[in-house]
C-alpha cells in the first residue's frame, strides 16, 4: 500500500512545509496558546466560575486569554471545541481511576467552557435556529447534572453507594458529550454552508481565495469536517472555481482543499457527480496551466484512486478518461521541477497501478519504466523515501507483466532495485522509517516478480543480491524488525535459488530455502543478533 502521511489526506505522502495546514504555526507558539485555553484558573474552579475579582470583565480575561478573536465564529468554535472535547476525555479518565475531586473541578471548568462557548457563539453568528436552541438547553441541564452529581460524590463514603453513583456519572457524562457533539456539528454545518454560499455567490478573486483558504483550513480539522463540507456542497463549489477562466490563479489552492475533502467517501461521491474526473483530466492535458495547478489536480486523482477508500472502485468515470490521465501524469512525473510534483504526480501513478490492471499495459507501452528509473538518479526529482515508495510500487505491480523484465534489464533497473533492498531513513522519524520499510519490501517483491525471467535473476545475482537478501533476513536491524520485509525477502531469495543454487552456502540453503517458508520465517524472526 501506499505510505502517504502529512496534511494532506493522501494517504502515502509526506509533504514538505508550505503544504501543511493553513492553521499551523510554530508548534511552541500553538501550544502556548492552547495553554491559555487550559489553564486551571481559579475563577474557573471556584463558585462554579463567578469572578473573584471586582473587576467586571476579569473573568472572561482569564477564560479568553489565547482565545479567538471578536467575529470569528469558526476558531471560536474550533478552539473551544477542542478544549471541550479534551476535557470531556480528561474527565473520563479521572471516573475511571475513583479520583473524585478531580471529576468534580473539572466538571466545574467544563460546565464554564460550555456556557462560553454558547455565548460567544451565539454574539457572532446570525440567528440561531430552534434546534440549535433546544441542544444548548440539554447541554447545559446536562452540564448542571453533572457538576452537581459529582460535589455529592464527594459527600459519599460508602464504596456500594458511590459505585452506584458513578455508573450514574458515567451515564450523564455520555449523554453530555453526544449532546455537545451535536451542537459542534450543527453549528459547524452551519458556517460550512455560509463559506460554501460566499464562494457560490462571489465574482470577486480576493473574496474567493480567502473564502477558498477558510475552508482548506477547515478539512485540516479532520474527515467529520471533510463530511460535513461535502454533504454541503463544497466539492460542487470547489469544481465551479475550477471550470472559470477568470478564476485560474485559484485553481491550486481549490484542488488542494478538494483533495483534502476526498479523503472521505462523501466527497469522492460529490467529485463523481460533477464529473470531476473529466475536470481533472482536462486540468492535467492542458499544458498552458501551470505546473503548480497540475501537480495538485495529480495530487486529487492520488486521493480519490487511493487504496484505502473502497469507494474509489466504483469510479466508472474514471476508466473513461484513464488513458489521458496516465500519459499525462507520465509527461509530469518526466518534466518535474521538484521533488514536490514528482512526489504526487508519481503518487498518483502508483494508485492506478492498483485501480485497474490495464494502466500498468499502459505505462508499459509509455515507456514508464525508462522515465521512473531516470528519475531515481535526479536528486532534484527523487531524494525521499517516499517518493522511491511510489516508483517501486508502480515497479513492482508492473512486474506481473512479462515483457516488463526485459525493459528493467535494459534500464539497469536490477541495480536500482539493489540498492533500494538498501533503503535507510535519515531523520529515524516514525514516518520515514515505515516508509524505508515499505521500500525494502516491495523492492523484494519486484525482485521476486522479475526473477521468473532467468535473464533477470542471473543480473540479480551477478549483483549480490542474494547476499543483500540473506543479510536483510538474518539481521533484523537491517529490516527495522519487519516482518513484511523478511516474508518479502525470503521469498525473492528462494526465487533465485531456484534458478541460480551454487550462490548459497549450504547453511543459508539449509535455514532459508529448504524448510517451508513458515518455519524459515520463524527462524529469522525469532534470531538474536549477537554483539560479540
Amino acid at each position: 500500500m501506499m505510505a502517504l502521511p502529512g496534511g494532506r489526506h493522501l494517504d502515502s505522502i509526506t509533504l514538505p512545509g508550505q503544504r501543511l495546514h493553513l492553521m499551523q504555526v510554530d508548534s511552541v507558539q500553538r501550544w502556548m496558546e492552547d495553554l491559555k485555553l487550559m489553564t486551571e484558573c481559579e475563577c474557573m474552579c471556584v463558585l462554579q466560575a463567578k469572578p473573584i475579582s471586582l473587576e467586571e470583565d476579569a473573568q472572561g480575561d482569564l477564560i479568553l486569554a489565547g482565545g479567538p478573536g471578536p467575529g470569528d465564529p469558526l476558531q471560536l468554535l474550533l478552539k473551544r471545541g477542542w478544549v471541550i472535547s479534551t476535557e470531556l476525555r480528561r474527565i473520563g479518565q479521572k471516573l475511571a481511576q475513583d479520583r473524585w475531586a478531580r471529576v468534580h473541578s473539572m466538571s466545574v471548568r467544563l460546565t464554564c467552557h460550555a456556557r462560553s462557548m454558547v455565548s460567544e457563539y451565539s454574539a457572532v453568528s446570525r440567528n440561531s435556529s430552534k434546534e440549535m436552541g433546544q441542544i444548548e438547553k440539554l447541554l447545559m441541564e446536562k452540564c448542571s447534572e453533572l457538576s452537581a452529581v459529582t460535589e455529592r460524590c464527594l459527600q459519599v463514603e460508602n464504596e456500594h453507594v458511590l459505585k452506584s453513583m458513578k455508573a450514574c456519572v458515567s451515564e450523564t457524562l455520555s449523554m453530555l458529550g453526544q449532546h455537545f457533539g451535536q451542537l459542534l456539528e450543527l453549528a459547524l454545518t452551519r458556517e460550512v454552508q455560509a463559506l460554501v454560499r460566499k464562494i457560490d455567490a462571489s465574482d470577486n478573486i480576493y473574496t474567493t481565495e480567502s473564502t477558498t483558504g477558510n475552508l482548506f483550513s477547515l478539512t485540516q480539522e479532520g474527515a467529520p469536517l471533510c463530511r460535513i463540507i461535502a454533504k454541503e456542497g463544497g466539492v460542487v463549489a470547489l469544481f465551479k472555481i475550477c471550470r472559470q477562466d477568470t478564476f485560474r490563479c485559484l485553481y491550486p489552492q481549490a484542488l488542494r482543499t478538494l483533495a483534502s475533502i476526498c479523503c472521505v467517501e462523501e466527497g469522492v461521491h460529490q467529485l463523481e457527480k460533477v464529473d470531476g474526473v473529466l475536470c481533472l483530466a482536462d486540468i492535467l492535458t492542458d499544458d498552458s496551466h501551470s505546473e503548480a495547478t497540475r501537480a495538485e489536480a495529480a495530487a486529487v486523482v492520488a486521493q480519490v484512486t487511493s487504496p484505502h477508500l473502497p469507494v474509489t472502485q466504483h469510479l466508472s468515470s474514471f476508466m473513461e478518461s484513464m488513458e489521458e490521465i496516465v500519459t499525462a501524469l507520465i509527461k509530469l512525473c518526466q518534466e518535474a521541477s521538484s521533488g514536490e510534483v514528482f512526489l504526487l504526480a508519481s503518487a498518483a501513478l502508483a494508485n492506478i497501478t492498483f485501480f485497474d490492471t490495464m494502466a500498468c499495459e499502459m505505462l508499459l507501452q509509455l515507456n514508464a519504466i525508462r522515465v521512473l528509473l531516470e528519475a531515481c538518479s535526479d536528486k532534484q526529482r527523487v531524494d525521499t523515501p517516499y517518493t522511491r515508495d511510489q516508483i517501486v510500487t508502480i515497479l513492482a505491480n508492473m512486474s506481473v507483466l512479462e515483457q516488463c523484465a526485459s525493459d528493467i534489464i535494459q534500464e539497469n533497473g536490477v541495480q536500482l532495485i539493489m540498492g533500494m533492498l538498501s533503503e535507510k531513513p535519515r531523520s529515524g522519524t516514525p514516518a520515514e522509517v515505515a516508509a524505508c520499510e515499505r521500500v525494502q519490501q516491495k523492492a523484494a517483491v519486484t525482485l521476486a516478480r522479475l526473477s521468473r525471467d532467468p535473464d533477470v535473476a542471473r543480473e540479480a545475482v551477478r549483483l549480490s543480491c542474494m547476499s543483500r537478501l540473506i543479510e536483510l533476513c538474518r539481521s533484523p536491524s537491517e529490516r527495522n524488525s519487519s516482518d513484511a520485509v523478511l516474508v518479502a525477502c525470503l521469498a525473492a531469495l528462494r526465487r533465485l535459488a531456484g534458478v541460480c543454487p551454487e550462490g548459497l552456502q549450504d547453511s543459508d540453503f539449509q535455514q532459508l530455502v529448504q524448510p517451508r517458508l513458515v518455519d524459515s520465517f520463524l527462524l529469522c524472526s525469532n534470531m538474536e543478533e549477537s554483539f560479540v
